[in-house]
C-alpha cells in the first residue's frame, strides 16, 4: 500500500512486488519508494518510504493524442500506439485495475493485492465490492510478487496492459509490449498521482472523457466529505512511517507523495518544519534520524501506520516521546496491513470506500488539540 506506506506502505524495494507487510515494504522499497521500485514491477507496502506523484504534474506535458485513433501516448518508457478502442484491459501492478472499474469496466486479468487484503481472494474490499457490483465473475488475477508472470498476462489476451501506477522496469515493459501496448507512468515508477492514473488509463481504454467525469466526481466526494469536518481544515499534519521497532530513524512522506498530496486535498497543510527538511521536492519522503525529532514539532496531527501498541511506544520513547503531537496523543494510528493502510496510496475506488474511516480518524486527533 505506494512508492504504497512509504506505499501503499512506507518504505519497501520497489524491486520486489507488494509484499505483505507495510513496514517489510517501506523499508524494501527505495527507501524508498523512492518507494519507486526499481527492478520489480510490483511494490507495495511498508518498509521505507513508498513514493506518489505530485498531483500539480499536469498530464497536459504527455504528449497525446485522442481525438480518433490511433491514440498515440508518449511516456517514460516510450511511445504506445493504440490503433482501435480495447476491448480486453488487463491491468498489472497497483490500483490500475481500479481505475478500470471505477470506470464500469471490468479488466480481463490483474494483479493480485499483496498487501492489506483480508482473505485469499487477492482482491482489496472496494475492489470485491466494484465487482460484485458489475455482476462480474472473478477475473484471471496474477501474482507477481516474485516478478511479472508474462504467460499468465498473455494468456488473459489483452488489447491494451495498463501500468501507470507501477514499478516496471525498461525490460519488463519491453516484453510486455510484445503482448500487447503498454502504458507506462509518465515520468517515474510509483509517482503518479489517482488524478493521473485516471487520466493515462482512461486514455489508453479510449475513454478520457469517462476519465475526466470520474476526477471531476472523486474531487467533489473529497471535498464534500472535508466540509463535513471543518475542524480539520488548516491543521498541520504530516504523515509518517515509524517502525517502533527502531526508534533510531523515521520517515516522513512529502507533499509530492500521494497520502501527503491527499492530506492537502482535505484542506490540511504540511508544517514548515517539515517543508524545511525537503532538500528534493520531487522526492516522496525524507528520512530522519530521531535526534532530528523536533523537526515534527510543527506538527498538529501526526498519521503513521502500526498496531495498538504504538503510540505507547513513541510515548515511551526518550527523543520522539517528546514531540508535542506524540505525547499529547493526536495520532492518527492506522493497522499495518489493513484496508485503510492499502488505501494510503489512494484511488478512485479506494476512497470512495475508506475516506469517511479515515476522516474520522483525523478528526478524533484533531479534538486533542488544546
Amino acid at each position: 500500500m505506494l512508492s504504497n506506506k512509504i506505499r501503499e506502505g512506507m518504505g519497501y524495494d520497489m524491486s520486489t512486488t507488494h509484499k505483505n507487510s507495510f513496514i517489510t515494504l517501506l523499508l524494501l522499497s527505495m527507501l524508498l519508494i523512492a518507494l519507486v521500485g526499481c527492478s520489480s514491477e510490483q511494490s507495495n507496502s511498508q518498509g521505507e518510504p513508498t513514493s506518489t506523484e505530485d498531483p500539480n504534474t499536469e498530464i497536459a506535458d504527455t504528449e497525446v493524442t485522442t481525438s480518433d485513433y490511433p491514440i498515440v501516448i508518449e511516456h517514460a518508457l516510450g511511445e504506445t500506439v493504440i490503433d482501435e478502442k480495447p476491448e480486453r484491459v488487463v491491468t498489472i501492478s497497483w490500483a490500475n485495475h481500479d481505475v478500470v472499474l471505477a470506470l464500469d469496466v471490468v479488466p480481463v486479468g490483474f494483479s493480485a493485492a499483496n498487501y492489506g487484503v483480508q482473505d485469499d481472494s487477492g482482491m482489496l474490499p472496494w475492489t470485491a465490492e466494484k465487482l460484485n457490483e458489475l455482476g462480474a465473475e472473478q477475473p484471471i488475477i496474477f501474482q507477481d510478487t516474485d516478478g511479472l508472470d508474462f504467460e499468465a498476462i498473455s494468456d488473459a489476451n489483452p488489447d491494451v496492459i495498463l501500468a501507470a501506477y507501477s514499478g516496471i522496469t525498461q525490460e519488463e515493459y519491453d516484453t510486455l509490449t510484445q503482448i500487447a501496448p503498454v502504458v507506462a507512468y509518465e515520468t517515474g515508477p510509483w509517482v503518479t498521482s489517482w488524478r493521473d492514473q485516471i487520466t493515462l488509463n482512461s486514455i489508453g481504454m479510449g475513454m478520457e472523457e469517462e476519465g475526466k467525469q470520474l476526477i471531476a466526481d472523486t474531487e467533489k466526494l473529497i471535498q464534500d466529505k472535508a466540509n463535513e469536518h471543518s475542524e480539520i481544515k488548516g491543521k498541520k499534519a504530516a504523515f509518517a512511517m515509524i517502525n517502533a521497532a527502531d526508534l533510531s530513524k523515521f520517515y516522513v512522506y512529502t507533499p509530492a507523495d500521494p497520502r501527503g498530496e491527499f492530506l492537502g486535498e482535505l484542506g490540511m497543510e504540511y508544517p514548515e518544519s517539515i517543508i524545511d527538511q525537503i532538500a528534493d521536492p520531487t522526492s516522496f519522503y525524507i528520512e530522519l534520524s530521531s535526534e532530528n525529532a523536533d523537526a515534527l514539532n510543527g506538527v498538529e496531527v501526526l498519521i503513521t501506520y502500526g498496531d495498538e501498541n504504538t503510540l505507547a511506544a513513541l510515548q515511551a520513547d526518550p527523543i520522539l516521546g517528546k514531540v508535542p503531537a506524540i505525547e499529547r496523543g493526536s495520532v492518527v494510528i492506522i493497522g499495518d496491513n489493513t484496508p485503510l493502510a492499502a488505501a494510503g496510496t489512494p484511488n478512485p475506488l479506494s476512497i470512495q470506500y475508506s475516506i469517511d474511516e479515515y476522516v474520522n480518524l483525523i478528526s478524533e486527533a484533531v479534538s486533542k488539540l488544546k
